[in-house]
């Protein structure tokens, strides 16, 4: 166990300045309505700008509740899953079924769905007291689609010439093949993990969730509007009318940076509002969201990843609610007068607390019917936990009523399998297993999931240029938490001492893992080695100097985090040799501190006859990390391979 003394603490990782543990006091303002006026108060925390009101006139005309019965908005929201899908779902281990499915654009998809038999009473339909009760249930996979055609995707009249307009000034002008067949998945209300976004499909996949979530609460709202016109002049409500979650929050979306969320509530203004609409808090919006860049340098560029991820402001605690009506979009919405909260994973974890506080809020998480994660991989950069944190407080009982109306609760949302009806849509670079863990365990979608899965070839390890031998060693581990010991043990018995006994030098250790770094650190300093360290929490000046000291070999080793080099990149000199105390997690991340090594003496003159060398850590459970690098096919034959140690050379070495 680590002590506490090595928790991390809070910090802005971009200027590696400690952040104050202190959260401000959030106030919470109530929803008033008067003469059919929804007055949305300001955001938490807002008290800068007057209450602004929208009016009757802004909202949908109930007259346009046009969904079909094959709509997947209706069959997917509609029935209650029966007992036998309850069962699956909610046991420890859920089962599904497994199915390969090919598809042009999006390449290997792995279909999970809930392994139910469908005999008898599992069927759509049963007899109760006389009368068919319908089922939810898993519906046809569909087909790959053939046509560009938005009509076929039941998205609402209302926003399809926003939609259309929009993609008038693309490149392509129209939906690419990629968003043809994403939007078909998400469309048709499957959970989606999709692994593979690059700078060239970002804006493509955005502007395809973009699409699918303000659909979503089109029909939402317009459902509510139409059963509200009908139940003016009835004293009771028909079950048929139940259309409604426990609070109004139905999509949430989870971004790293302010950044990201800028673009994606950009996307949302062209898909709702086209070229008019009113936007309420506009203003401050744009006041707050964009701006505030970091500076790139000219000299010693960033990488170009890096420099997309991170450009604009890259604050990573902010929150904000949206409300949604035909012509208006408010921002900075109350949650509980919100249908679209956008928010980074620190800024919810700071307000939902934790047990004990007295201010601490999550009901506005208990009826979320959509949750896109983008860049998920930054997530596990950033602090995973938080997270972890939110997932788990995702469709509790709210501890508060928020004036809902409980004839109008569907009714698996006053049962509580409101999970089992979430769709999950995660949008990483690279698959990672605390990604790929969390969308297996906790996103259980009655309607079934998608991985996207597609072999990798030939891996990062193409793009090494440096001629040096890459020796790859298996650690023989029989579970993942053994795997971090032996680990441990693998290297101060079977590495280490190759350096020490040799005196060594300029030997660069990279360690994923902030906890692993806290160990070889401590075990260092027992073993009075002579090294520097560099992790994310050093300060400038210790940088400079561990850099200079590394360079001009006046130490031995240098510890080096990952999380330091993915937020920062700085380019290391003075490499000689490389360990990898485990496969990185971004697979070019591997190629990039490979490219680093320089066989250059300390005065900078080319010395060819030293020898350089590469040595890599890994693990069964580093599957998915090993595969990335060095390509699907190898990886597979080295898992199953007695030897323990394979070289690689690059053919390509310079």
């Amino acid at each position: 166990m680590i002590s506490n003394k090595f928790k991390r603490k809070k910090y802005n990782l971009l200027n590696l300045a400690e952040v104050p543990e202190k959260r401000k006091k959030i106030r919470k303002k109530s929803v008033k309505t008067e003469n059919q006026k929804q007055q949305v108060v300001k955001n938490l925390g807002d008290n800068n700008e007057k209450d602004e009101e929208i009016s009757p006139g802004d909202e949908f005309e109930t007259n346009a509740d046009e969904s079909k019965e094959d709509d997947p908005f209706l069959l997917h929201l509609k029935y209650e899953i029966s007992p036998q899908i309850h069962a699956v779902l909610s046991g420890k281990s859920p089962k599904f079924t497994k199915e390969i499915i090919n598809w042009p654009s999006l390449g290997r998809l792995l279909y999970l769905k809930p392994d139910v038999n469908l005999d008898g009473e599992q069927s759509s339909s049963k007899i109760v007291l006389n009368e068919k009760q319908v089922f939810a249930s898993a519906r046809k996979f569909p087909d790959v689609p053939k046509s560009s055609d938005l009509n076929n995707l039941h998205i609402k009249s209302q926003i399809v010439s926003n939609i259309e307009e929009k993609l008038k000034k693309s490149e392509n002008g129209s939906l690419t093949p990629l968003q043809d067949e994403l939007l078909s998945l998400i469309c048709n209300y499957y959970s989606v993990y999709y692994p593979e976004v690059n700078q060239s499909n970002i804006e493509q996949v955005r502007l395809a969730y973009s699409i699918h979530a303000i659909n979503h609460i089109v029909k939402t709202r317009l459902k509510i509007l139409h059963h509200n016109a009908k139940l003016q002049n009835r004293l009771d409500v028909p079950e048929e009318f139940r259309d409604q979650g426990l609070v109004r929050p139905k999509v949430l979306i989870l971004a790293p940076f302010k950044s990201i969320a800028y673009s994606i509530i950009l996307s949302f203004i062209s898909i709702l509002l086209g070229n008019g609409g009113n936007i309420m808090n506009k203003k401050r919006f744009i006041e707050e969201y964009s701006g505030d860049t970091l500076i790139m340098p000219e000299k010693n560029p960033k990488p170009l990843d890096y420099q997309q991820l991170f450009s604009g402001n890259t604050d990573d605690n902010f929150k904000m609610g949206l409300t949604v009506t035909k012509k208006c979009l408010k921002l900075y919405a109350d949650f509980y007068a919100s249908d679209i909260i956008v928010a980074s994973p620190l800024g919810l974890r700071m307000l939902i607390g934790t047990e004990g506080e007295g201010n601490r809020d999550y009901d506005f998480l208990a009826s979320i019917e959509i949750l896109i994660m983008d860049q998920a991989q930054v997530f596990t950069m950033q602090n995973w936990e938080h997270v972890l944190h939110i997932m788990e407080h995702m469709h509790l009982q709210p501890q508060r009523s928020h004036d809902t109306d409980l004839s109008r609760a569907r009714t698996w949302a006053l049962n509580g399998w409101a999970r089992y009806y979430m769709q999950s849509l995660i949008f990483s670079a690279n698959p990672l297993p605390e990604i790929t863990g969390l969308f297996n365990s906790k996103m259980n979608n009655y309607n079934g999931k998608i991985i996207i899965s597609n072999p990798v070839s030939p891996g990062s390890i193409s793009q090494v240029i440096v001629h040096a031998p890459q020796m790859f060693h298996y650690v023989s581990s029989s579970t993942v938490t053994e795997a971090i010991d032996d680990r441990f043990q693998s290297f101060i018995s079977d590495i280490l001492p190759r350096f020490k006994e040799s005196n060594q030098k300029h030997v660069l250790i990279y360690i994923p893992s902030y906890f692993d770094f806290v160990r070889l650190r401590n075990y260092f300093k027992k073993q009075e080695l002579y090294f520097v360290q560099i992790c994310e929490y050093t300060t400038e000046k210790k940088i400079v100097r561990a850099r200079s000291k590394f360079f001009h070999g006046e130490t031995q080793y240098l510890l080096y985090t990952e999380r330091f080099h993915f937020f920062r990149r700085i380019q290391l000199r003075g490499i000689q040799h490389l360990i990898f105390y485990q496969l990185p997690s971004f697979p070019s991340f591997y190629s990039e501190i490979c490219n680093f090594l320089q066989d250059v003496k300390k005065d900078g003159a080319a010395d060819h006859g030293l020898k350089m060398s590469i040595d890599v850590l890994y693990t069964k459970y580093d599957v998915t990390q090993l595969a990335s690098i060095v390509g699907t096919e190898r990886a597979t034959r080295m898992l199953t391979s007695e030897k323990p140690v394979h070289m690689f050379m690059t053919e390509n070495a310079k």
